[in-house]
């Protein structure tokens, strides 16, 4: 599935999206073609009318064509290695999202515009899920699931930190990433000595919309939000009141501080062993694209 994380901080004052040509191609997976109307008509979906500088909006078509990429590369892998995923069970799958959306007065149909699918499109993104799960079920047994369980107590207990961050957001080459990185460490430093408040410097640097809440994000789970898993991971780290070392995501360089912790509820391996399934297997994929990336051939080109 296309996630696209941290991205409010593209919608400032420019042009408006082009129209591209339709079959354009920005990316090449293993000889399978992400177009450019696929990454432009998520866009439209996500920031309908938003205004975008050119520079802004080949960043944001250059973040969508790295997550479709991503699904793409999932899916080849599935059809390879996974079970083959029976179209009754899809139907059934979908066909009770539907009755969950007509309950509140939207349609699959609407889903899919709203995040830029087709409804063919959503149907394999379905499928993949279900294809997932179902080879997580084959592959790992209930020994490791409870292992996964007992390490991700935070995530499943659904604890939480209330977080704010500054973000600073690198733009082309390694030269210009290591530059970003010393002016946030100068940053951190001037705040650890006391000569600079966090919010202060947040709202004065910070890349993000939350600069105009002192860097706020608001509550903030283990797993399953916005945030990249090195961002939460670094956030739950934290003692309340303590400031992060600088912490790097593909969005960016991230200085983060926590301001409360709520405990949530203790929970029971038994009574969730689904939900271990799934975030386990949202683990297994993240892990799994680093090697599919560097064993596949693939190649990105966005306008």
């Amino acid at each position: 599935m296309v996630r696209v994380a941290l991205l409010g901080v593209v919608l400032a004052a420019g042009a408006a999206v082009a129209q591209p040509p339709p079959a354009a191609t920005v990316a090449t997976v293993n000889g399978e073609k992400v177009t450019l109307e696929q990454v432009d008509t998520f866009i439209r979906a996500r920031f309908p009318g938003a205004p975008l500088t050119a520079s802004q909006l080949k960043a944001l078509r250059t973040e969508v064509t790295n997550d479709l990429v991503d699904d793409l590369l999932v899916r080849q892998f599935l059809r390879a290695n996974g079970p083959k995923v029976d179209p009754a069970e899809v139907d059934r799958q979908l066909g009770a999202f539907a009755d969950s959306l007509k309950a509140k007065g939207q349609t699959l149909a609407g889903y899919a515009r709203q995040t830029g699918q087709t409804e063919a499109a959503l149907r394999d993104t379905w499928a993949d899920l279900i294809a997932m799960q179902a080879y997580v079920r084959q592959h790992v047994p209930p020994t490791e699931l409870q292992k996964y369980f007992e390490t991700n107590r935070e995530h499943f207990d659904g604890v939480e930190v209330q977080a704010a961050h500054i973000v600073l957001r690198p733009q082309g080459s390694p030269v210009e990433r290591a530059r970003t990185r010393e002016r946030l460490e100068a940053i951190r430093a001037e705040i650890a000595a006391g000569r600079l408040d966090f919010a202060a410097a947040a709202r004065k640097h910070s890349q993000c919309p939350s600069a105009a809440r002192g860097g706020d994000l608001g509550p903030v789970p283990r797993k399953g939000g916005l945030q990249d898993e090195a961002f939460a991971r670094a956030a739950f780290a934290l003692k309340v009141g303590e400031l992060s070392p600088v912490v790097e995501t593909p969005v960016g360089f991230h200085l983060i501080r926590v301001s409360a912790r709520t405990p949530g509820t203790p929970a029971a391996f038994d009574r969730c062993v689904e939900d271990v399934r799934d975030a386990y297997a949202d683990d297994f994929r993240a892990g799994l694209l680093p090697r599919l990336r560097r064993e596949g051939q693939v190649t990105i080109t966005v306008p």
